[in-house]
C-alpha cells in the first residue's frame, strides 16, 4: 500500500543573489542574498520641499517602506537632500534615502558632497548619463562617488529611456543573423545588456559586486517576466522589481501583483516597489501597502496582523461585519509603528471577523482570535474565540467596541508578556 507524500511547500526558494548593504549612520538594512525581500518606494514632492518632502518620507517608512527614494534633479534639490537626513533624524524616522538621478547626476554627486555622503544609496540609469564619448566619463564620475563614498548603487534600466546607441548596434547584430529575432527580443537583449555591461564596468572601476543592484523595468506584464527570468540566469547580482508605469488604482496595483509575484513564487528579486499612479486625492502610501500585503500574501514577509473576513452573501446582509473588520483592519495598521518594537511578533497574529455560521466559526477558531457575528435571521450573539478556543459570547449596541478592546488586551498579553493569554 502506497502512501502519499506531503505537500511541497508553495513558498519559494530562498534568492541566490548577491548581498548588498545599505548604510545610514550605524544602522545596516541588507539586501539580497537570502535577507527578506525589501519594500522601498518613492516619494512624489518636490525635494527642494525639505518640510514637506520629509513628511512624506515620514508616512512612507511609517507604512512599511524599508527604503525611500528621491528624485535629485537640480542643485537645488541636491542642497535639500542633507536637510531632509537631518529632519528625518530629529524626527526618528529610521529609514534610508536613495537618490534617483537622471542626466545631471555626475555633477550633483561631484559638486554637492553633503549630498553624497547623506544618501545611502544612488539610482544610476545607463540609458541617461550621457551619449558618445561622454556615456563612459559620466557614468564613471558616479561610480567614483558611490566608491569615495562607500554607497551601493542601482543600475536601474528602463526600457522608456534605453541606451540607443546600445539598442541600435543590437538591431544592426540582428539583422545579420540568419535567423533574426523579433523586435521584442531584441529589446530584452537591450535592456539585459545594458544593466549587465554598466554593472561591469562599475567593477573594472573597483566596485565591488556586492553592492550593485540592477533592475530592468518594463510596463508590461509578460515582459517583465521574461526579461527578468533571463537576467537572473545570467548574473547573481541583487535584483528589485517593479512593473514601471503600471497605471493606476486596480489596474496597476492587480498587473504589479501579477507580474512581481510570480517572479518572487521563482525566488527572483530582492526589493520591490509598486509604482501606482495616485488616484486624485489618494495617499502615496496606497503603493507601500499593496506591497507589502503582496509579500504577506506569499508568506514572504509580515508587516501587519491579517484580519481574515468573508465576502458576504444573503445570509450577511447586516453591515455589522463589514463596518467592524474595517475598523478592526484600521486599528492594527495604526497601531503597528507602535507595536513594532514594543510587542515583537505581534506582525504574525491572525484576526477573523465572519458574519454568519456558516465558516465564521470554524474561521475564528483557526485564526489567534475570531468572532463570528450574527447573520441574518440567526441569534444576536457573536462568540468570540481565542487560540481556538470558544472564550466568550458578545451581546448588545456595542460588539465592535467590546472585541477591539478584546484584541488589544490579547495583544498586551501575548506578545507583551510573552506569555499564554487567558481569560
Amino acid at each position: 500500500m502506497q502512501t502519499s507524500q506531503p505537500v511541497a511547500s508553495a513558498c519559494p526558494l530562498p534568492g541566490k543573489s548577491r548581498q548588498a548593504r545599505v548604510v545610514w549612520g550605524d544602522r545596516v538594512l541588507t539586501v539580497g542574498g537570502g535577507a527578506p525581500v525589501r519594500v522601498q518606494s518613492m516619494t512624489n514632492s518636490d525635494t527642494v520641499d525639505v518640510i514637506g518632502t520629509a513628511i512624506q518620507v515620514k508616512q512612507l517608512a511609517l507604512a512599511g517602506s524599508e527604503m525611500v527614494r528621491l528624485t535629485v534633479n537640480t542643485p537645488e534639490a541636491a542642497q535639500a537632500v542633507a536637510l531632509i537626513r537631518e529632519q528625518l533624524d530629529r524626527m526618528g524616522i529610521d529609514v534610508p534615502l536613495i537618490g534617483d538621478f537622471h542626466y545631471n547626476g555626475h555633477r550633483l554627486l561631484t559638486d554637492f558632497p553633503q549630498c553624497a555622503q547623506a544618501l545611502s544609496k544612488y539610482r544610476i540609469n545607463p540609458g541617461n548619463v550621457g551619449k558618445g564619448d561622454k556615456h563612459d566619463v559620466q557614468f564613471g564620475l558616479m561610480i567614483e562617488a558611490a566608491l569615495r563614498w562607500d554607497k551601493p548603487i542601482r543600475i536601474g534600466v528602463n526600457w522608456g529611456s534605453l541606451d540607443q546607441e546600445l539598442l541600435a548596434d543590437l538591431m544592426d547584430q540582428n539583422n545579420r543573423r540568419v535567423t533574426p529575432w523579433n523586435a521584442r527580443s531584441v529589446m530584452y537583449e537591450a535592456l539585459i545588456s545594458s544593466a549587465i555591461e554598466s554593472a561591469g564596468r562599475a567593477v573594472e572601476m573597483g566596485m565591488d559586486p556586492n553592492q550593485i543592484i540592477l533592475s530592468c523595468k518594463v510596463s508590461g506584464v509578460q515582459d517583465l517576466i521574461s526579461v527578468y527570468r533571463e537576467l537572473a540566469k545570467r548574473c547573481d547580482y541583487a535584483l528589485h522589481l517593479g512593473l514601471t508605469e503600471a497605471g493606476m488604482g486596480v489596474k496597476g496595483a492587480v498587473a504589479s501583483a501579477a507580474a512581481i509575484s510570480i517572479l518572487l513564487q521563482e525566488g527572483i528579486g530582492d526589493t520591490i516597489r509598486v509604482s501606482l499612479t495616485p488616484q486624485p486625492g489618494e495617499s502615496r502610501t496606497q503603493e507601500v501597502l499593496i506591497a507589502t500585503e503582496l509579500l504577506q500574501a506569499l508568506e514572504l514577509r509580515s508587516f501587519v496582523p491579517s484580519v481574515t473576513a468573508c465576502p458576504g452573501c444573503g445570509r450577511t446582509t447586516s453591515t455589522t461585519f463589514q463596518e467592524l473588520t474595517k475598523q478592526i483592519e484600521d486599528f492594527l495598521r495604526f497601531q503597528m509603528p507602535l507595536w513594532r518594537d514594543r510587542y515583537p511578533g505581534v506582525e504574525k497574529m491572525k484576526v477573523a471577523v465572519m458574519g454568519c455560521i456558516v465558516n465564521g466559526p470554524g474561521e475564528s477558531r483557526q485564526a489567534d482570535i475570531g468572532i463570528s457575528l450574527p447573520g441574518t435571521g440567526e441569534a444576536p450573539a457573536a462568540p468570540v474565540f481565542i487560540d481556538g478556543e470558544k472564550r466568550m459570547t458578545l451581546r448588545g449596541e456595542n460588539i465592535a467596541g467590546d472585541f477591539q478592546a478584546i484584541v488589544e488586551n490579547y495583544v498586551e498579553k501575548r506578545f507583551g508578556l510573552r506569555e499564554a493569554f487567558t481569560v
